[in-house]
């Protein structure tokens, strides 16, 4: 197949496009913004550049002239849009921006969808839809009406767009929320990884609230063997389906700084805050659907994922 990727060069699109390009046409699109350094992006496709089944388009998912020629020059059998402005904390700060990427650029994508006749579409939407949701674990069925941050609206609005899209010109597109995906290249903002390099330079971790708050952590190569799944699915026919990609259980922040501590051999230095505006309490997923319908099944428990990530950070 001819598989277009967008948010090729971040952490899990540089992993999905390895895992694709042995079998397929890989055509990776990323812009390589300045949320975090650019320098990490491109290292994480270093090694990709050097397949002759990976080609890069740099350039930004808003930006229409330069996607119509791609997608006039190029025949896609599927595209899996990971590409997004991500972060609850940042998205308060500039919720335009988040808008204008993840709503807009989406849109974009899918006009090109309509227009060249691709007929396969998988969107990475995320765990923040759910909100402050009382009922665990979540279910795709759940009422997702109620975001607490702007990211979240964002991927929220994303599913609808895609629901449309779907509805009108008979687009088979999956929506894949993803909860708190970690392992070796997350990306350095996220709380794994900021908490290890902090721990490692002997600095204090930032806790927000009294440590309490909940997440469901998901390793790395179990989404994307979620991911892998969802391309083999959304292909059997004309379907709009959401699934939940988690590990399906809940591990405190407190639990998760001792995991690291224990990793690194490092006692964490604490350094108390409040909790901040749009964070949720707690993520939870009910992956009973993606089991039955996807196959999905994950593998990796937290201890060994975080002792996974430890070793790949030590030499990075």
């Amino acid at each position: 197949m001819h598989i277009l990727i967008t948010g090729c060069s971040g952490f899990i699109g540089s992993h999905l496009c390895e895992n694709l390009v042995g079998e397929h046409n890989v055509f990776g699109l990323d812009n390589f913004c300045d949320f975090y350094d650019p320098g990490i992006k491109w290292n994480n496709i270093k090694t990709l550049q050097t397949n002759d089944n990976f080609f890069l388009f740099e350039t930004d998912i808003r930006d229409d002239k330069s996607l119509e020629s791609i997608f006039s020059e190029n025949k896609f059998d599927l595209i899996i849009h990971l590409a997004a402005m991500a972060g609850v904390r940042p998205s308060i700060a500039d919720p335009k921006l988040y808008t204008e990427v993840n709503i807009n650029g989406t849109v974009n994508l899918l006009e090109q969808c309509k227009k060249h006749g691709i007929r396969n579409f998988i969107f990475a939407s995320s765990s923040s839809v759910y909100g402050n949701n009382k009922k665990v674990p979540f279910s795709e069925v759940d009422n997702v009406d109620n975001p607490i941050s702007p990211y979240a609206f964002t991927k929220k609005a994303g599913e609808l767009i895609c629901h449309t899209y779907h509805h009108l010109y008979k687009i088979s597109i999956l929506c894949l929320r993803l909860f708190t995906v970690y392992g070796p290249r997350q990306r350095p903002d996220l709380a794994i990884h900021k908490f290890a390099r902090l721990m490692l330079n002997g600095k204090a971790i930032p806790v927000y609230g009294d440590g309490t708050t909940q997440r469901d952590y998901t390793y790395i190569d179990d989404i994307i063997d979620g991911i892998l799944k969802a391309i083999e699915f959304v292909q059997t026919g004309y379907h709009y389906e959401i699934f939940n990609l988690g590990e399906s259980q809940t591990i405190s922040l407190n639990r998760m700084i001792e995991t690291l501590e224990k990793a690194l051999g490092i006692k964490a230095k604490k350094e108390l805050l409040p909790l901040q505006p749009g964070d949720v309490e707690r993520t939870y997923a009910d992956i009973s659907k993606s089991r039955k319908i996807l196959g999905y099944n994950p593998q990796t428990d937290f201890e060994e994922g975080v002792a996974k990530f430890v070793e790949w950070i030590k030499c990075n």
